[in-house]
């Protein structure tokens, strides 16, 4: 029986990687004094390399390893680049042009108003999930959350499962009491190595990703205008993602 729903953040409930997170890296790029800039088919590229420390240091290492002309430590210059990248989103964040997907906000709200508990699983810092859900939602909107598991709160990322782990030792409950929601295949692969059960999302930087291990996987979350299109596994007629659908997932 369901009884709590692990959200990843970053593709899930906001498309943050076009709108926000690359272009800020970009940026941080420029301030730090580098001429290197991630194009869009880089980064999608990149993005199997959970976290951004690990995708600069994979970068430096396979796509510009001339980095040590650089007069910096370079765990010192990563450090650095993330600072710049950090503040950059914020700014982003704050001038309103990170929206939440369509359909997110109503399924939220769903499931606060019900018997489920809520929480987040994902390898964006906790300011960044802050910030995500107090511009698009605002009021109470982190207690709605009982588990807000981000960062560098477990030692490995994803797809790793020590996040979904960590998230149902805190919430005291079992794998097969939870549903993980999910966008990408190192998501995936992270909550179903913690034995949950996943819905999938695809979103704009994981249309080449295999995301066959989901038990359901959509387009989209669907609104009355849009409905969700089914991509693999059953949706037992619904149109758009909401919490009976979810229910119906673990069973």
């Amino acid at each position: 029986m369901l009884k709590a729903i692990l959200f990843d953040v970053d593709g899930t409930l906001s498309e943050t990687e076009r709108h926000g997170h690359l272009v800020a890296m970009n940026r941080a790029f420029r301030t730090a004094g580098l001429d290197w800039r991630w194009s869009e088919e880089l980064y999608s590229e990149l993005l199997k390399i959970a976290g951004s420390a690990e995708r600069i240091q994979h970068y430096i290492a396979t796509y510009n390893p001339d980095y040590s002309h650089v007069n910096k430590d370079p765990d010192a210059l990563v450090a650095e680049i993330i600072r710049y990248k950090n503040a950059g989103y914020r700014r982003i964040m704050a001038s309103g042009k990170i929206p939440l997907r369509s359909g997110v906000e109503r399924v939220l709200r769903e499931i606060h108003c019900s018997d489920i508990r809520m929480g987040i699983a994902t390898t964006t810092a906790r300011q960044n999930v802050d910030d995500l859900l107090l511009k698009n939602i605002g009021g109470d909107v982190i207690d709605w959350f009982e588990v807000i598991a981000a960062g560098d709160i477990v030692l490995h990322k994803k797809p790793a499962p020590d996040i979904y782990v960590h998230a149902l030792q805190q919430m005291d409950l079992q794998s097969d009491e939870v549903l993980a929601v999910e966008d990408s295949e190192n998501g995936i692969h992270s909550a179903l190595a913690a034995g949950i059960s996943v819905l999938a999302v695809k979103s704009e930087y994981s249309k080449d990703h295999d995301l066959s291990g989901a038990k359901l996987l959509v387009d989209g979350w669907g609104t009355e205008d849009v409905p969700m299109s089914v991509l693999h596994g059953d949706a037992n007629g619904y149109s758009m993602i909401n919490l009976q659908l979810m229910r119906q997932i673990v069973c």
